[in-house]
C-alpha cells in the first residue's frame, strides 16, 4: 500500500503546493526544517534520501523567495546551516495545517491521534530501512 499511497499523495502535493507557491521540493525542505530545526544541505539530503545537489537547488529556490536563510555552523566552517525565516515558517505551517485538516476528513474522520500514530509508524519504518543492512 505504501507505493500507491505515495504516488497518489505525491500527485496531490504537486497539484496543491503550487497554490501556496511552493514546489514539492521546496515544500520538503521547509517541512524538514520545521520539524528538525536548522540543518546543513548534506544533512537534509541524508534525512530525505535525496542527493545533496537536488537539496541544494531546492534550498537555493527557497532562499530566493526568502523562505530560508543561511546561518554560521559552529561545527563546520564550510557547510552553513539552513534555517527557516519567519516567512518560510508561516508558509509551511499554513500548508501543513491545511493538509492535516484534509487528512482528518479522510477515511470517515481520522482523529489527530490516528494521524500521529500513522506518522510514528512511518517514521519508525523509515528509520529501520535507513539503518538496516541487507547483506
Amino acid at each position: 500500500m505504501v507505493g500507491p499511497l505515495y504516488r497518489l499523495a505525491q500527485r496531490k502535493v504537486e497539484d496543491y503546493a503550487p497554490v501556496h507557491g511552493l514546489s514539492v521540493g521546496v515544500r520538503a525542505v521547509l517541512h524538514l526544517l520545521l520539524g528538525h530545526g536548522p540543518m546543513t544541505v548534506p544533512q537534509m539530503g541524508r534525512a530525505q534520501a535525496l542527493s545533496r545537489q537536488f537539496v541544494q537547488r531546492m534550498v537555493n529556490e527557497a532562499a530566493a523567495r526568502h523562505l530560508v536563510e543561511t546561518a554560521p555552523n559552529p561545527a563546520h566552517k564550510r557547510s552553513s546551516l539552513i534555517r527557516l525565516t519567519d516567512e518560510g515558517a508561516a508558509a509551511i505551517s499554513a500548508l501543513t495545517a491545511h493538509e492535516r485538516a484534509l487528512l482528518c476528513a479522510a477515511g470517515g474522520g481520522l482523529s489527530a491521534a490516528d494521524i500521529e500514530t500513522c506518522l510514528k509508524v512511518l517514521r519508525q519504518l523509515a528509520d529501520f530501512l535507513r539503518d538496516v543492512d541487507v547483506d
